[in-house]
């Protein structure tokens, strides 16, 4: 099955990566082989990423612009921007009681023009449903039994999170595969806080929908995890941000049934409080 064309836009991300590796490469001491070692990923995926078969994210944009001497800056704005964001300038979409309507578009006004502000509409449960939104449930771990220590992935059906139509149709994520997840612990500091909210396309599941170093939601033995993914010939490697205090993982397909992982779905956005 053939990939889907990236859009003008990321495409033109990836030309422009791939002229600053070809025009820094010699003074660098690199090839692909040598910067796929640097990544820590296979050369086949640093092509992709070149060549603008898959799309970059900000952790390989990162790895690429530190490896490269480059801010990201020169080759993707966006991304540089959405690492601004992830740093901890995003406001979190959730709230306990009431949750602010800043989802996506609306942020994008605040932050394009920070002299302007958009007025902030809230809403809670009882607030109907705007024609141009969805409601996002989260998910959430359930003990299975007192005293047992198991538990499973459910839908949390007291929380959600409201989402812009068009925000997802543009991520090519079906309104009922969205669900919400929160991060819990330190393994993806700085990038995603203890308590963050990421955005989960249940739609993908497959190994074969895995893009290198994309970040995933993961059902383990009953435990929600959120880990950057990339694919070994006998298996999956996760990965932490934290990789000082949370090493990689890696699991074959035979552990992966043992172990009882399945990969969610792909991490398509996320949010967080600047604390």
């Amino acid at each position: 099955m053939t990939k889907k064309a990236l859009d003008p836009e990321r495409k033109a991300e990836s030309d422009k990566l791939k002229a600053i590796f070809n025009s820094k490469k010699r003074d660098l001491g690199l090839t692909q082989e040598k910067l796929a070692h640097a990544l820590d990923m296979n050369q086949s995926s640093v092509s992709h990423y070149l060549n603008g078969v898959n799309p970059l994210n900000a952790p390989v944009a990162a790895e690429f612009s530190k490896i490269l001497d480059v801010p990201v800056e020169d080759f993707s704005p966006r991304l540089a921007q959405q690492m601004i964001e992830m740093m901890g300038f995003v406001t979190d979409l959730r709230a306990k009681a009431s949750v602010k309507r800043l989802v996506d578009d609306d942020f994008r006004d605040i932050t394009s023009n920070a002299s302007e502000l958009a007025d902030i509409d809230e809403w809670d449960e009882k607030s109907p449903l705007r024609d141009d939104e969805v409601e996002v449930p989260f998910l959430r771990e359930v003990e299975l039994a007192a005293g047992t220590g198991r538990f499973v992935i459910q839908e949390d059906v007291g929380e959600s999170l409201r989402f812009k139509k068009k925000n997802l149709r543009e991520n090519n994520v079906q309104f009922g595969h969205a669900k919400c997840v929160t991060v819990r612990g330190n393994s993806m500091m700085p990038v995603l806080r203890d308590g963050a909210t990421v955005g989960v396309d249940l739609g993908k599941t497959a190994l074969g929908d895995i893009i290198d170093g994309d970040l995933y939601a993961i059902n383990h033995n009953g435990q929600l995890r959120v880990k950057q993914l990339f694919r070994l010939p006998q298996g999956i490697r996760l990965r932490s941000f934290n990789r000082d205090d949370h090493p990689d993982e890696e699991y074959s397909f035979s552990q992966m049934q043992d172990e009882q992982i399945a990969i969610l779905g792909h991490v398509f956005w996320w949010g967080m409080y600047a604390r």
